[in-house]
């Protein structure tokens, strides 16, 4: 997986690095090195966001609820 796709994930599932690193309780600075392409995204992690993505990508949130209030 490469940084680009590893960011993209995240935008599919709606995580920032923040999220993903409290998800997998690892430090932030770790999330950002692979993000910037400075560390190798491991392939566990590499399937585990696919499937993420993939799931919300096909799942999206539905419209119906958009503008409502209490």
């Amino acid at each position: 997986m490469t940084s680009e796709r590893f960011a993209e994930c995240l935008l599919h599932i709606r995580w920032t690095p923040i999220n993903i690193a409290s998800a997998l309780q690892c430090e932030l600075s770790w999330i950002e090195a692979l993000e910037a392409g400075n560390e190798e995204i491991p392939a566990g992690l590499a399937t585990w966001l696919e499937t993420l993505a993939k799931a919300h990508e096909a799942l999206p949130p539905p419209p119906t609820y958009r503008g409502r209030r209490a």
